[in-house]
């Protein structure tokens, strides 16, 4: 379930209709925010399925004037660390000059026949920082299929920070249409002023 919305209380208020450990994930992000003012929020609660196991997680992204916050709250079952379950949550504070990249990808049915604000039926909200990266890596060849000299590698390095994927079939269409909005507000304020 994502809730997007632009003040400090709207943003607790979606934690906790999330349902998901919203006094932890609350107080996390509170703190993260500190005193300012805040523009845009996204609550992203997600389940997945490991093995045997359901487990769930959180993540709450927010815009401030100066920064864009992300916070990841999962559950853990019980383990050879702890003999009760837990969960772990953190919390990363970027200022949004880092903000290098804004990838929104939509996945729209039917094409031929798309018509302006048509909900695409799944989205993916891709933000790097510089943060992580990841580096794809395969062997290099000169086009030559009989060649078997030693060309080296190529490969490219994509910022992948976060990536959020929301489709209408799992989350509904009004969480498709409050990602669009975080990733405009978000894209929005990378802007520089000239």
């Amino acid at each position: 379930m994502a809730k997007t919305g632009t003040t400090t209380q709207g943003l607790r208020e979606a934690i906790e209709r999330s349902g998901y450990y919203p006094t932890l994930v609350g107080e996390a992000v509170e703190a993260a925010v500190g005193g300012e003012p805040v523009t845009s929020y996204l609550v992203h609660q997600e389940t997945t399925f490991d093995s045997n196991e359901v487990r769930r997680h959180v993540t709450v992204l927010v815009l401030t004037g100066t920064r864009f916050l992300v916070s990841h709250t999962d559950e853990q079952p019980a383990d050879g660390t702890s003999s009760s379950p837990y969960a772990t949550t953190s919390t990363e504070s970027v200022k949004i000059q880092r903000i290098s990249s804004v990838v929104l990808s939509r996945v729209v049915a039917d094409p031929e026949s798309y018509t302006p604000g048509t909900l695409p039926r799944e989205v993916v909200l891709t933000i790097g920082w510089g943060a992580v990266s990841r580096l794809d890596m395969e062997p290099a060849t000169c086009g030559d299929p009989n060649c078997e000299a030693d060309h080296g590698y190529t490969g490219s390095s994509t910022a992948d920070d976060l990536s959020l994927r929301v489709s209408e079939a799992a989350d509904g269409p009004d969480t498709v249409r409050q990602t669009l909005a975080f990733a405009q507000a978000l894209s929005e304020a990378t802007v520089t002023p000239s």
